[in-house]
């Protein structure tokens, strides 16, 4: 599963969760799970804002070697999962790609669809997805320019959606099973989550 994240500048949220999930992989030997990130308005060619870089360090994820892109209908194309870190970021997506709008979605979004429907599929979440009424906004602010916390605060929004919601997608036997049987993970509301190693073997359960 190739997943693309979109967000304005491409140096601080989808760098983000372009480079965790990149490290869910790692850990989970998750081999087909791939990603990249690119903004609607990208500081092209510009490292991870160094606040992100930090947030990225924190949630045990590599911020090195990064270099925001312009977002093409070429990336849309490849790409089997869109996670936009807005809703209008989301539909601007939609609109630069023929096709992309049943796999194109905000991260909290598609977070909610799996969490409430079970969805286990990128078909299924598309089909979830009229079903159910919005709780509120499902976009993650812009924290350029705030504190480090702040900074903080986004990586761990972050996460907390999306390590779920790839580990509940991924495919199931690309899961390495160990004794106790652990397919995903559930998050506390609240919780921060800690280096990724450590965040992962806290948890148990799957998104329910």
């Amino acid at each position: 599963m190739h997943v693309l994240f979109v967000c304005n500048g491409n140096v601080c949220r989808s760098a983000i969760a372009e480079r965790l999930t990149r490290a869910i992989a790692v850990e989970h030997e998750l081999t087909g799970l791939t990603a990249e990130s690119a903004g609607t308005r990208a500081l092209v060619g510009f490292p991870i804002e160094p606040l992100a870089a930090q947030a990225v360090t924190g949630l045990g994820a590599d911020p090195s070697n990064f270099k925001a892109r312009k977002l093409k209908p070429e990336l849309i194309d490849r790409a089997d999962l869109v996670l936009a870190m807005t809703q209008q970021i989301r539909d601007q997506a939609i609109d630069l790609a023929f096709g992309a709008g049943p796999r194109t979605f905000t991260l909290l979004e598609a977070y909610r669809i799996a969490k409430v429907t079970g969805a286990r599929t990128i078909a299924e979440l598309h089909r979830a997805r009229n079903d159910l009424s919005m709780v509120g906004r499902e976009s993650i602010a812009d924290p350029v320019g705030l504190s480090e916390q702040a900074y903080c605060e986004v990586g761990d929004r972050i996460a907390e959606a999306l390590v779920p919601l790839l580990l509940a997608l991924a495919p199931h036997d690309q899961i390495r099973p160990d004794d106790d049987e652990r397919a995903g993970l559930v998050i506390q509301p609240g919780a921060a989550p800690a280096p990724l190693s450590a965040f992962l073997a806290a948890q148990r359960g799957g998104l329910r």
